[in-house]
């Protein structure tokens, strides 16, 4: 049987990066590092996991659900779970109020749409999920682990200047032009929960080992990432924060000596 491993890292140089980053990570000399990606393992590679740190905003922009896609493109639903948070740092998703086509079209040419967005001040602990189609933006000063169908097909509304290609005609077909639901936000309290259960992937913050309830939902390969704490690995190693591992089974991990660790498994 196969056993549990860390998978890869790959770190993903960003204008809005950073060249300092929280321990337990480190940027290479002279990189400014926006993202740290968790290679999918083949046996579950509809999932991708990765850390994002942010000192600018990022562009504004909007994904297809799977029914969009056309071809060449892929399906994206993500969520975020914010792990350290500057003051004042915020982040944007979903409008301030329902607007039409050509309103949102124009506010995106002209840059005002920086207005029409719904700001929300966020802190540690905080998480958000994320539809297709909710047109969103990270703002500069935060850390935090993002979950995601894997895929790349991103439609940018407007990136503050830079010179990026744009994908209004794409962005406006797919958008949900509205306020985001209340119900999709989170705070995360000092006992295991489940976060997501979706249409896509199931995502859950374990506090210390899965007691039965949560065991019930993971009776296959799964993902397990430790923010705090360590995992040991029947394939051998212990598992730490900032690392996440595949494994085949929940029987794969010991939870004896963790903290907290997010579990997930694609649906």
């Amino acid at each position: 049987m196969t056993s549990a491993r860390a998978l890869t890292t790959r770190m993903v140089e960003k204008v809005w990066g950073r060249d300092t980053l929280p321990p337990p990570f480190a940027a290479p000399d002279g990189q400014r590092i926006g993202e740290i990606w968790f290679e999918p393992p083949a046996e579950l590679g509809s999932l991708l996991v990765k850390f994002l740190f942010t000192s600018d905003k990022l562009s504004v922009q909007v994904h297809p659900s799977d029914a969009q896609a056309l071809a060449g493109e892929q399906g994206k639903e993500e969520c975020w779970l914010i792990i350290a948070a500057e003051p004042e740092a915020c982040i944007a998703i979903g409008l301030r109020e329902t607007a039409g086509e050509e309103q949102l079209l124009r506010a995106a040419q002209d840059g005002s749409i920086e207005q029409l967005l719904a700001w929300h001040k966020v802190a540690a602990g905080d998480f958000f999920y994320l539809p297709a189609g909710t047109i969103h933006a990270i703002g500069p000063g935060l850390s935090l682990v993002e979950v995601q169908q894997n895929s790349d097909t991103t439609f940018r509304l407007y990136d503050y200047g830079r010179p990026r290609e744009l994908h209004l005609d794409r962005a406006l077909d797919v958008a949900r032009r509205a306020p985001y639901p209340a119900d999709l936000r989170q705070r995360t309290a000092e006992r295991s929960q489940c976060l997501v259960d979706g249409p896509h992937f199931r995502l859950d913050r374990i506090v210390g080992a899965p007691d039965a309830e949560f065991a019930l939902a993971y009776d296959g390969a799964l993902l397990a990432l430790p923010l705090e704490g360590e995992l040991a690995l029947d394939g051998g190693g212990l598992l730490v924060a900032g690392g996440c591992a595949y494994a085949p089974s929940l029987e794969a991990i010991d939870f004896t000596r963790a903290g907290v660790s997010l579990l997930m498994r694609p649906v």
